[in-house]
């Protein structure tokens, strides 16, 4: 514990105050704040055009207040209001053994349930909607009673058991988030890369400014003569798919008899400002391709991406075809949005006025940060990713457990400017990419339809990054016979859902080409991974099997540095 008293880690707190949100601009959140306000305006303003409705639903809220209050000292009145399922933040028995912190949970829900009702019940359009149905959210989520110490019995009584010991913790763990510019979501000091995440032995075997290519040892004495190459999303570090052993695709990968390779990409500074789209293709995935057939001999070989990895593969699957060049027998995306026309939650900050925003600001080059890309994120799950946190860190003054994911989702990587701005622009404002010869990438016109090999979907349904109805439609752009698969949970934890474990479940053989609804009114629930589901697919595919690489790269391609490399260990400032 520190040494210093309360007063001084005060002064310190109010000195680094502004660091936790350096990243955050003024511009971005002076439009959100004036969207919100111009939203509600026009809702208060067509309410009053129908007083009497008005007046109806302002007596019914007060009249609901009221029976709460009327019942505080009576929890199994029928006036009690129930959280909404999944909602974890009053499941404390504290909630309910307090009268008054069970009423002020209640008036609460009763309000948030009330002010999501107006929105919804208003004449806003579509888009006007969702975006002031998100920041009532937000600031609904920030409202709530659990994220204040005065009224959250919970802290109310770790206080009194610790004789506030636990604030001063608190306020130690808000400082050192304060120093890194993030909320802690587990417990980094328990992890380390090379040593209990990305493990998986492997030597890079090819850098330039923008990759390392890693080759991993085989796992078993004979592979596939068609070896696979993953593309991780740019935005983040590839060892998602390598944590720790028992939750590592890649480890699987090559448990089932395949030689693996990976590309780890640059975390960009300020110098990497100007690197375009096109760039990524030409420096990043042409070349992986290029080393990994000529260190296997192989004419083709399978591809797996996910999220934006998959949307760059995808073009640069149609400029190599429209050059005559067809380097792959398969290709597997998860969770990758090809057509942009529905992005869920994230359309809210994305439209003409806040990508203008984003094109002045970085018009001069430079990063688009990491960190602020993860606060994006965090907001479309506040409660779960931003406001649980505050409780446990700061006012309960503990450290979250262990959690291989969150470390790596804490660990974020930057984005060059230029091809930030061209993604947002041509992809989620446009949607460019659905119509063929809309996007030009390394001098030739896009169409999706030229990808016709063997092409593995996967979607999450929970996903609120990637919806999988919007996913789905990328079945229909493609001409190579497709393979569609749905499983449980979301964007990271669906993907990552080792074999071993084999938890949740996951979506199959549903009819394509009569949309998301019909496809899963179809389909088959099948309980498990979808790891071995995907294996025996890729296996289907073809390619004979053929012994193990003794070494690992070749004379061309020679042993750089041990995996993970050092690209992985770069951290964003």
């Amino acid at each position: 514990m520190d040494s210093r008293n309360p007063q001084e880690l005060f002064e310190d707190m109010a000195k680094q105050g502004h660091s936790m949100f350096q990243d955050f601009s003024f511009h971005e959140s002076q439009e959100m704040m004036s969207q919100f306000g111009n939203s509600w305006n026009t809702i208060m303003t067509r309410a009053m055009e129908s007083p009497d409705e008005w007046v109806k639903t302002l007596s019914g809220f007060y009249q609901d207040q009221f029976e709460l209050w009327l019942n505080m000292f009576n929890p199994a009145a029928d006036s009690n209001v129930q959280a909404v399922r999944g909602d974890r933040r009053f499941v404390g028995s504290e909630w309910e053994e307090s009268p008054v912190h069970n009423y002020l949970k209640q008036s609460y829900l009763l309000s948030s349930r009330w002010l999501t009702g107006m929105v919804n019940d208003s004449t806003l359009d579509d888009a006007t909607k969702k975006k002031c149905d998100f920041y009532t959210r937000q600031f609904i989520d920030a409202m709530s009673p659990a994220n204040f110490a005065a009224t959250n019995p919970e802290v109310l009584k770790e206080t009194m058991e610790t004789q506030g010991q636990n604030l001063l913790a608190g306020l130690e763990n808000l400082m050192n988030d304060m120093e890194k510019g993030s909320i802690s979501m587990t417990d980094e000091s328990a992890f380390t890369l090379g040593e209990n995440l990305a493990t998986t032995p492997g030597s890079v075997v090819f850098e330039n400014r923008l990759i390392q290519l890693v080759h991993f040892a085989p796992m078993s004495q004979q592979v596939n003569e068609r070896p696979i190459l993953i593309v991780p999303p740019c935005i983040n570090k590839y060892y998602i798919l390598d944590l720790s052993e028992d939750n590592s695709y890649v480890r699987y990968c090559l448990e089932q008899g395949n030689d693996v390779y990976i590309i780890s990409w640059k975390n960009p500074d300020q110098t990497l400002g100007d690197v375009t789209w096109d760039e990524y293709i030409t420096e990043g995935i042409l070349p992986a391709t290029d080393a990994v057939k000529a260190i296997s001999s192989a004419s083709k070989i399978n591809a797996v991406a996910w999220c934006i990895g998959g949307t760059m593969l995808a073009t640069a699957m149609s400029v190599l075809a429209s050059k005559r060049k067809k380097p792959f027998a398969s290709v597997t995306f998860f969770t990758t949005l090809l057509d942009f026309s529905d992005p869920g939650e994230l359309g809210v900050f994305i439209d003409e006025s806040q990508v203008k925003q984003h094109e002045h600001k970085l018009a001069e080059g430079g990063v688009m940060p990491g960190k602020q890309m993860a606060t994006t994120f965090a907001m479309l799950r506040a409660n779960d990713l931003i406001w649980s946190y505050v409780v446990n860190n700061y006012l309960k003054g503990k450290t979250p457990p262990p959690f291989d994911i969150l470390y790596w989702n804490g660990d974020s990587t930057n984005m060059t400017a230029a091809m930030y701005t061209w993604y947002l622009r041509n992809m989620y404002l446009e949607n460019n990419l659905v119509t063929p010869g809309a996007v030009e990438l390394c001098g030739v016109k896009i169409d999706l339809r030229k990808i016709d090999c063997p092409v593995y979907f996967l979607s999450a349904i929970e996903d609120h990054i990637a919806p999988w109805k919007t996913t789905f439609t990328g079945t229909e752009l493609v001409s190579g016979k497709v393979e569609f698969v749905l499983t449980g949970s979301g964007h990271v934890a669906g993907v990552v859902n080792p074999a071993s474990k084999n938890r949740r479940n996951y979506w199959k053989d549903g009819e394509l080409a009569k949309g998301a609804e019909h496809w899963l009114d179809t389909a088959t629930d099948m309980p498990g991974s979808w790891w071995t589901h995907w294996d025996a697919w890729l296996k289907e595919q073809g390619g004979k099997q053929i012994d193990a690489p003794k070494a690992l790269g070749n004379a061309e391609y020679p042993e750089l540095e041990a995996a993970p490399g050092s690209f992985v260990m770069e951290k964003s400032v």
